[in-house]
């Protein structure tokens, strides 16, 4: 029996590679593991400290994150705190998986079965 495999369309496996990219920088994976970990907002000077890296290079690496909405930046003030995207949480692992071409999980608590389309990941 033949299957008809089809690869990822075209927008979506755009999206998922800039994903990809967004994380392809030892100092970028620093940041976002720090913000989820920390569990609340954390402006530069604080993320500056954390991961030990220039000011004007973490804001570089920053900029990154926020436009594939990693991270989401709250301006108060002067300052700008940057918090992690918790929709990022559970849509990067499945990203992943459907990548590599297993099924999407199903959300917790959802009685259906995985969905096979990566539009419903999109954060």
């Amino acid at each position: 029996m033949k299957v008809d495999v089809q690869p990822l369309d075209r927008p979506t496996a755009a999206e998922f590679a800039s994903w990809f990219k967004a994380l392809a920088d030892p100092t970028r994976v620093q940041i976002v593991s720090l913000l989820a970990r920390h569990g609340t907002a954390m402006n530069v000077g604080e993320i500056v400290t954390a991961v030990e890296v220039g000011q004007s290079t973490v804001s570089a690496h920053l900029k990154i994150l926020a436009e594939v909405r990693f991270l989401l930046a709250d301006h108060r003030g002067t300052a700008t705190y940057y918090r992690i995207n918790q929709a990022c949480v559970s849509c990067f692992p499945t990203a992943a998986d459907l990548v590599m071409g297993r099924p999407a999980p199903s959300p917790p608590g959802s009685a259906t079965p995985g969905k096979e389309h990566a539009n419903d990941f999109r954060h």
